[in-house]
């Protein structure tokens, strides 16, 4: 199996950088400052227009934990809809219940309404009381991918847990490291873990063109956006690692 680079985009901008640097997938999002939710209709179908990779969109109500209400699950279903009508790829969901597992009967549904589209589950499985159990349970409800930390704040915190993950999974979901991912450490994570597929924001705060700044609002109008350079490093990287690999 190939490597494979997917790359936070939380505008179109950040998308069109990703993918002419050699990104393989586009994790769209909105609210960074949340850690990712649902993305609007407009940047969806501008992405899917022009981009030609891969477009795996987030669906998440909101920021905070993943246990969700009625009314936010029936949003996240009218997403999912809007998603598979738009000629996306994939979505990126995930749902728990009060104790810490996998919402099976919500995630079901929405696996089924994404249906042909690909499923990833998102880093809500960092807050999982059975990280194997739940795994189990995602291969199960049909899930393609797992986004993942290992359960710490940063994937090279939990390279252990990581590789076990994925000597567990014998190849019936993808494991794919995430959070604090970048060109110093993606090579290491990868001998560590044994992963094939990485994702990474590969970001950077982007200062205004605006002349005119009204100094009396005290404000830095900055904004996130993707460091080509970043992304065509760890794309290198990742493939003399695997052509060395096969050697």
């Amino acid at each position: 199996m190939e490597n494979n680079l997917e790359i936070i985009g939380f505008n179109i901008e950040s998308c069109l950088a990703a993918q002419e640097a050699g990104a393989d997938r586009i994790e769209l999002c909105g609210s960074p400052g949340e850690g990712g939710t649902t993305p609007s209709y407009g940047l969806v179908q501008s992405a899917r227009e022009k981009l030609e990779i891969d477009l795996y969109v987030m669906i998440r109500p909101r920021g905070g934990d993943f246990l969700y209400t009625n009314n936010e699950f029936e949003m996240m279903m009218k997403e999912v809809e809007f998603c598979k009508r738009s000629g996306c790829d994939g979505i990126v969901t995930g749902a728990l219940t009060p104790d810490g597992h996998v919402d099976k009967e919500r995630c079901k549904i929405l696996v089924d309404i994404a249906y042909p589209m690909g499923v990833t589950f998102h880093r809500a499985f960092d807050r999982v009381a059975d990280p194997f159990g739940s795994m189990e349970d995602l291969i199960a409800l049909g899930f393609e991918r797992i986004l993942t930390s290992g359960l710490q704040p940063k994937a090279e915190q939990s390279t252990s847990l990581l590789s076990q993950l994925i000597r567990k999974s014998d190849g019936r979901i993808i494991i794919m490291p995430g959070s604090g991912i970048n060109s110093a450490n993606i090579i290491s994570i990868a001998e560590k873990t044994g992963a094939k597929e990485f994702h990474s924001s590969a970001s950077f705060l982007k200062k205004s063109e605006m002349k005119f700044v009204n100094k009396e609002m005290n404000e830095v109008l900055e904004y996130i956006s993707v460091n080509k350079d970043e992304v065509k490093n760890m794309k290198k990287l990742l493939n003399n690692f695997t052509k060395s690999a096969k050697k």
